[in-house]
């Protein structure tokens, strides 16, 4: 009994990629949901993270979810990930409306030590994660309403000397011209930490 309790109180690399890969899956569903980017039918129920979280059933977008969040894993493990960002994209203007920003920062002994254990609960982990995924589903609150239909993509920055893989393209970073920004709660694996803020387009004076 003792033995289990102590493997729910710590995390290695390996344990904290999977955490990390799957807030991302659920944080990039929500968001996808939030902002109606997809129609609400798109998205069925599950529970996650004490919450009841939509993920889309849509066969498309699912296939290319996976697709990057495969690759995200894999970087994520190897330490070199540097943010992901979710951007929405009006289709008719092409106007980048918001820009989702998750910076993540690992810890270098973990890389190199794989089996290195670190001191966190797996509760206080999951709470972090539920208090951004709350912030997530309550942006509707404060976020400008979405007029036009719009698009997204998923831009990931990486360490430069790393192989990309030919299905990725280049991006140039879709900053949004006259933007607010609304920083989010952090959540620590004490193997990586993320950090989220979202920026919007402000109203044109």
């Amino acid at each position: 009994m003792r033995q289990a309790q102590a493997a729910k109180n710590t995390i290695t690399l390996k344990g904290s990629t999977e955490i990390v890969t799957e807030f991302f899956g659920y944080s990039i569903n929500s968001i996808l949901y939030q902002r109606g980017i997809y129609p609400p039918e798109s998205f069925a129920k599950v529970n996650k993270y004490g919450l009841q979280m939509l993920v889309t059933n849509d066969s498309g977008l699912q296939k290319y979810l996976q697709q990057v969040l495969t690759q995200l894993s894999e970087w994520l493990y190897a330490g070199n990930v540097q943010k992901l960002v979710l951007v929405i994209t009006s289709l008719e203007t092409q106007q980048v409306l918001e820009r989702w920003n998750f910076d993540i920062e690992t810890e270098k002994d973990a890389v190199e030590q794989p089996e290195k254990e670190f001191e966190k609960s797996e509760r206080d982990i999951m709470n972090e994660i539920q208090a951004i995924i709350r912030q997530i589903t309550a942006s509707v609150t404060f976020l400008p309403l979405l007029q036009d239909a719009c698009t997204f993509d998923l831009l990931v920055y990486t360490d430069s000397n790393v192989e990309v893989p030919q299905t990725w393209e280049e991006s140039d970073p879709k900053y949004i011209n006259n933007q607010q920004e609304v920083r989010l709660r952090s959540f620590s694996t004490k193997v990586h930490k993320v950090d989220a803020m979202v920026a919007y387009k402000a109203d044109d004076m």
